[in-house]
């Protein structure tokens, strides 16, 4: 167990009552998922900055995970994108160049939800949609420990930031979140 800010961290596969199910089984099959932590938190601060402030972890220690969309000739495509928490994705720019799409938007979120199987404040980019695509921002590799959603709104994973570049489909987008 180790620490960070006032919260316990502890193995992640040890603690699967912590997990979203497809956060479960993305880590029971992921080379690096011993890397990875899990802490549990007050649902009501599943906010990246609300549960930063009451947990005393820096903001620029998280990443957030938003899920996009956009319709290229007729076709849906969409993507989850993963940025620094203190900065937002470039949706009406990079996004929608890198998804090949006139117009991006965020997905409804009831969308979102069904669509993951994991709680609205908790998606996250390990267990996405296989037919999804994942774009990671460049600067997420630089974060020591990356402060993640798990799937749940009661708890966060923390996962190495050059890790999440190593997620089964990652593109690594330069300039995604400004």
């Amino acid at each position: 167990m180790q620490t960070f800010g006032t919260l316990t961290i502890q193995p992640a596969l040890e603690h699967p009552d912590l997990l979203g199910d497809p956060v479960r089984e993305a880590l029971s099959t992921w080379e690096h998922a011993d890397e990875v932590g899990v802490a549990e938190i007050d649902p009501s601060l599943a906010d990246t900055a609300e549960m930063c402030e009451a947990y005393d972890v820096p903001l620029e220690t998280g990443a957030n995970c938003v899920v996009v969309m956009g319709r290229r000739e007729g076709q849906e495509r969409t993507a989850a994108c993963v940025v620094r928490a203190d900065t937002r994705a470039d949706v009406n720019r990079v996004v929608k160049r890198t998804l090949d799409v006139r117009k991006a938007s965020f997905l409804n979120h009831d969308r979102a939800v069904a669509e993951t199987g994991m709680e609205y404040g908790g998606i996250t980019p390990i267990g996405i949609p296989v037919q999804w695509r994942l774009f990671v921002d460049i600067s997420v590799a630089q974060i020591e420990t990356a402060i993640i959603g798990s799937g749940i709104r009661g708890s966060k994973l923390f996962v190495p930031g050059r890790l999440l570049c190593l997620l089964p489909g990652a593109e690594l987008v330069t300039n995604l979140a400004r």
